[in-house]
């Protein structure tokens, strides 16, 4: 007898020819139930009115399934004109307050490193944080906390297998990191690294949150969005270099959170590498990438501007030892600090 999890994977090649995506990853499979007798009963939630194609999507689904098993009794119900509900909490996240995407247009800009310094001053505020690494192609949590070695085990909660997740100063880390070689390459699809992820979020247990950050990939990928579909997003943080090149991928990244569909609030904008002062010239800035693109981008586009981190040797030092620069006491913290603050006081007011 086919499972419910076969059908969902089956699933998974139909598309909708409007939109490209397909009907798992955009919220049209609303319900996937398997009787006895091979009888299946799925539910199709078609956000237009009228669509065109609700039909066509309902007919390839029914025979996709029957060509997976002959004796399946398939029934379909078709909602036209509903919007899809908000994604469910996953069982491993149930106990998460608030998931804040860190996200950035392109790579390069320092993402990672500014995750992992928000995490660790949340942390310091009093707050239980956890960092997912949905980074697939290039995750830097491990080395950034300095867990590279750490090996993943199980744990069993009411029959059910779970992730233990890293834990570094107080904070709790997965990463795909955590599942290859340090000098492997993924060579992976988008479909297959969605799932990848999709088995992170799904069966990490958690605990107890305020705040997960997720590290999110460059770009507005597949991966991107099934992350901003998927998981019940308080906000998302944009993180830019001032360059002209770096802060129009930024604009793209917002339109994907603030997508119909998706509608993930963005909390603001971070311009990283802003200036350089040397230690012997500390009242002197340098402006070697440009000059407050990031907020000027972020003024124009009407979002907030949290803040922005100088180019500074000591953060990159800290990094490549797995000591976050904000563990200290440093003149550096105080940056990702002020940042903090207002990331705070927007989700908490």
């Amino acid at each position: 007898m086919i499972t419910r999890e076969e059908i969902v994977n089956i699933l998974q090649g139909i598309t909708h020819p409007e939109s490209g995506k397909n009907i798992v990853e955009g919220g049209i499979l609303q319900e996937v139930t398997v009787g006895e007798g091979g009888k299946i009963h799925l539910t199709l939630v078609f956000r237009r009115r009228r669509d065109p194609f609700a039909k066509s999507v309902a007919t390839r689904a029914k025979l996709a399934i029957e060509a997976a098993e002959a004796e399946a009794q398939v029934e379909i119900l078709i909602r036209e004109g509903e919007e899809a509900p908000k994604p469910r909490q996953h069982e491993g996240m149930k106990d998460v307050k608030n998931i804040v995407a860190v996200a950035s247009g392109k790579g390069g800009v320092g993402k990672s490193t500014v995750t992992a310094n928000l995490a660790v001053e949340l942390h310091k505020m009093g707050y239980k944080v956890g960092v997912l690494d949905a980074d697939i192609y290039g995750p830097s949590q491990p080395k950034l906390f300095g867990v590279e070695d750490f090996e993943p085990w199980a744990e069993q909660v009411d029959g059910l297998d779970y992730i233990a997740p890293a834990e570094s100063e107080g904070i709790k880390i997965n990463s795909i990191g955590f599942y290859i070689g340090r000098e492997d390459a993924l060579v992976w699809r988008g479909p297959m690294a969605t799932n990848a992820l999709k088995q992170l979020i799904n069966q990490t247990l958690w605990g107890e949150l305020d705040f997960l950050l997720i590290d999110m990939p460059p770009g507005t990928g597949d991966v991107q969005i099934s992350i901003a579909e998927n998981l019940s997003l308080a906000g998302a943080v944009i993180v830019s270099t001032p360059q002209k090149v770096a802060t129009a991928d930024v604009v793209r990244g917002m339109k994907m959170f603030e997508a119909e569909g998706i509608g993930v609030p963005v909390l603001g904008v971070v311009e990283n590498m802003a200036f350089f002062s040397p230690a012997e010239l500390p009242d002197h800035r340098y402006y070697i990438f440009g000059r407050g693109g990031a907020r000027q981008m972020a003024e124009s586009a009407g979002v907030d501007f949290l803040g922005e981190i100088p180019l500074i040797q000591a953060i990159a030092e800290n990094s490549d030892a797995g000591t976050p620069i904000a563990l200290g006491s440093s003149e550096e913290e105080k940056y990702y600090a002020e940042i903090c603050r207002k990331i705070v006081e927007k989700l908490m007011k």
